[in-house]
């Protein structure tokens, strides 16, 4: 039953948001960069962190320094969406609310050259999710597959984490996807949801690691991350800066240039994950490794095929 009452109270305060959105014009305009033609309320994914709030205060805060560094980077992520930070402001917020998780983690006790190496992950994945945030459904469906995949893994293989914590998160990304998965959505996450939903991803999946002492699981996120890495490739190579915003990801190729539907793309990178996740749950040991290890191959090989196939459609736009 307190499920039932989480879920109407999320989307109590989901559509109290849009009527704020909307009346200080917190909207994305449409630009030569974006995928999208009409104004559209940015910031809806800012129920993530309504989710984990609710979540606190239902079954307290166990996880403080978690809270404290979610809460941080929303505030900053919202600024935002509605006046642009500079990447290094962002960067440095990113730093810090990632250092403050380490230490909830236990991790700042470990050798320096894992915290450096678990920093540049971490940020990497904060950035990666913000950088997907370009069509409908993308992030939705495929964060699903990802938090879905998650609370089965704790039921059925480790208890790493509380399950109602997942189940909080889930029910937000439902009422998100609600409003976001449609040819013409209600709201996009903005840099509050994209940014929230990849913190609280990275902390449930960095708690299952330490638990398993298994980093196999960082497969989880191996379409998104496939995608964004080589994505920042191709631009280097192409001499271009990484900081500013463009639309040379694949996934904006097939829906800009040649013109499949966002959901379509958006269901196939989510079921792809799906195939990914299911192998990786049911594998063990060094099959697991080797599917991990394959899977990421197959992954990047694709992206060359389609990068190489429809790249000129683009250079002609």
């Amino acid at each position: 039953m307190i499920y039932i009452y989480v879920f109407i109270l999320l989307l109590i305060l989901e559509l109290s948001y849009f009527k704020l959105a909307s009346r200080f014009k917190i909207v994305a305009k449409p630009n030569g960069r974006s995928s999208h033609k009409k104004l559209t309320v940015v910031g809806g994914g800012i129920i993530f962190y309504f989710s984990i709030l609710l979540y606190c205060i239902i079954n307290g805060f166990e996880y403080p320094w978690f809270f404290v560094s979610l809460t941080i980077l929303t505030i900053v992520s919202f600024i935002d969406d509605f006046k642009p930070q500079s990447f290094r402001i962002r960067l440095l917020v990113q730093i810090i609310a990632v250092i403050l998780l380490f230490y909830e983690l236990g991790i700042l006790e470990t050798c320096w050259l894992y915290i450096i190496i678990g920093l540049v992950l971490s940020t990497g994945i904060l950035n990666a999710y913000n950088f997907m945030d370009g069509i409908n459904g993308m992030i939705g469906l495929t964060s699903f597959v990802v938090l879905a995949s998650l609370l089965y893994i704790d039921y059925y293989i480790i208890d790493f984490i509380k399950a109602e914590m997942i189940f909080y998160v889930l029910l937000g990304l439902v009422i998100f996807n609600f409003f976001n998965v449609r040819r013409q959505p209600k709201c996009f996450a903005g840099d509050v949801g994209a940014i929230s939903l990849a913190f609280i991803i990275l902390f449930m999946l960095a708690k299952l690691i330490m638990e398993t002492e298994n980093f196999v699981w960082i497969g989880l996120l191996s379409v998104f991350g496939v995608e964004v890495v080589l994505t920042i490739a191709h631009r280097i190579i192409l001499k271009e800066n990484i900081a500013v915003a463009h639309r040379k990801h694949l996934f904006q190729l097939l829906v800009n240039e040649v013109k499949i539907p966002h959901i379509w793309v958006s269901s196939i990178y989510a079921v792809v994950q799906l195939f990914i996740s299911i192998g990786l749950i049911a594998l063990k040991g060094t099959y697991a490794i080797v599917f991990f290890i394959v899977t990421l191959l197959l992954l990047a090989a694709c992206y060359y095929y389609f990068k190489k196939k429809y790249f000129h459609l683009h250079k002609l736009t």
